[in-house]
């Protein structure tokens, strides 16, 4: 089973600082690959720059050009929470062109899965607009690249950050032939991703918002991938399984509310891996967004790979939360979702 995983220096050199999403996120991760010999039952997919070509499947043109010529000028803040060096626009380049070349090396059979360590982020970067850390989109980048260059009918995009990637959203909200599914702390930022949100004329049904309240752990995520996520996914029938994969609700990491373990992200990630052997050939990307706790994001992706790799040992440095009892009730927004989307 051939895994790939992205990864290039570039990244690094998007320079934000003491800002929470910094470079030492993606040295914890390819640390902690490397010390536990990880990286070694993994396969390098090289990242190229995304075109502007490609960009432009999702944001305006003009948008394109304003993160160059700020770049171009020595970076600077674009919004209260999302800075940009003088690198940034590169790094932006290759963060969703190295998503773009994931998709391309699980849909070309080049590997089976693949795990795009890749930043900036890019779940909340809108068509015309930077924010929350984000500059390009690059999972939505990747998907209206699938869409066009391999002639797929059906993708299934899951968010499980802890904010609601309000950008992929907005992206697909009137495309029938994606089927964004979103978990996430609500209300919190960017306020966005009701269970009202369902999707616009022909996407009627193909937005699944799950919007969840503080304090939910392993036990309550397991319900929603259970009772919500696996039935949608089954209907839906998806040619290829993209994720928006974020660790900040990880009960350490200090951006959230949330109390789920590195387990129970093993456990989300091992869900998600039967669905794309059951229902698309394995073909599945995942592709880095939040998580801000750097032990509990390295561990975490680790436990991801371990999944995709069918490695049956969890590592779970950090333990269940000390403070997980007392999780809130969610039965009645699971039927609330159930009944709202037809589920059985």
């Amino acid at each position: 089973m051939t895994v790939g995983y992205v990864y290039d220096p570039i990244y690094l050199k998007h320079d934000t600082g003491q800002h929470v999403e910094n470079a030492r996120r993606l040295e914890a991760i390819i640390s902690h690959l490397e010390q536990t010999g990880l990286n070694q039952q993994l396969t390098l997919v090289k990242p190229r720059a995304a075109s502007v070509e490609e960009l432009s499947l999702v944001h305006q043109r003009q948008y394109i050009l304003h993160i160059q010529d700020v770049a171009q000028k020595g970076g600077g803040w674009l919004d209260a929470d999302t800075v940009m060096s003088p690198d940034s626009y590169e790094a932006a380049l290759y963060a969703a062109g190295g998503v773009i070349r994931a998709v391309e090396a699980i849909m070309d059979g080049e590997v089976v899965s693949a795990f795009a360590l890749v930043r900036p982020p890019g779940h909340h970067a809108t068509s015309r607009r930077a924010m929350g850390f984000c500059l390009f989109n690059n999972i939505a980048i990747a998907a209206q690249y699938a869409l066009a260059r391999y002639k797929l009918e059906r993708i299934l995009i899951i968010d499980f950050d802890v904010h609601h990637g309000n950008a992929t959203h907005e992206t697909f909200y009137d495309n029938p032939y994606v089927l964004y599914i979103s978990t996430h702390q609500y209300p919190f930022y960017p306020g966005t991703g009701s269970v009202e949100e369902t999707g616009g004329g022909a996407a009627e049904g193909a937005t699944i918002n799950i919007p969840l309240p503080a304090g939910c752990g392993d036990s309550e995520y397991l319900q929603v991938f259970e009772q919500i996520i696996v039935p949608a996914a089954k209907r839906f029938q998806p040619q290829l399984i993209l994720v928006s994969a974020g660790y900040d609700p990880h009960w350490a990491d200090g951006l959230a509310l949330m109390q789920v373990s590195v387990a129970g992200f093993a456990q989300m990630a091992r869900i998600i891996k039967g669905l794309a052997d059951e229902l698309c050939g394995g073909r599945l990307l995942f592709s880095l967004e939040g998580g801000y706790n750097l032990s509990a994001l390295a561990a975490s992706v680790k436990a991801t790979f371990d999944v995709l790799l069918g490695n049956t040992t969890i590592d779970d440095p950090l333990g269940q939360s000390p403070r997980s009892s007392g999780a809130p009730k969610i039965d009645r927004l699971i039927r609330a979702i159930k009944e709202i989307h037809n589920l059985p």
